[in-house]
Parts: C-alpha cells; structure tokens; sequence
C-alpha cells in the first residue's frame, strides 16, 4: 500500500492532458493501475491511483514535477500517498 499514489487532474479542458500526464508518469518509471476521467461543461476531471514502487524518482519529486507540468498545461495536479488521501477523505 505504500506504494500507490492517487493523483488528481482538474481544470478547463484541452487536448493532451492525458497524454501529457500519462507520459510523464511511463517516462518516470510509474505504473498507471486505474483511471476514471470526466468532462462536466468543458472542466476536465481526471483520478488516476499509480505504483511508484519502480519509479525512477522519489515520491516528492513526482509530486513536484507533476504539479509543475499542471501548471504548463493549465490543469491544478495534486499527487498524495494513498494512506493519506484515505485519511483526509474519510466521512
């Protein structure tokens, strides 16, 4: 469990903001496990849950890097450890 990362996309939608994401995170070594995306009146909402076990980067360095791409493509990208999304998530 402490391998898996859930990361939230949300912003206005374009083209390639999967494609730009998903990219990054294969080049990084990171294993996509399950993703669910919608599109709500032209907002782009994406979750994805990934495996950084075989990453070639640290957990914060992906968090970072994932945030700065957002910024490139003018989406907010959050990335927490799934403990900790559970956590801030319960009811």
């Amino acid at each position: 469990m402490e391998n898996k990362v859930i990361i939230t996309v949300v912003g206005k939608d374009t083209v390639g903001i999967i494609a730009r994401i998903c990219t990054y995170l294969a080049g990084s070594g990171v294993n996509v496990l399950d993703i669910t995306q919608t599109i709500v009146q032209g907002f782009f909402n994406m979750m994805m849950i990934v495996d950084i076990e075989k990453a070639s980067k640290n957990f914060g360095e992906i968090q970072k890097d994932l945030e700065t791409l957002g910024e490139e493509i003018g989406v907010q990208v959050k990335a927490q450890k799934e403990e900790i999304f559970e956590k801030m998530h319960r009811l």
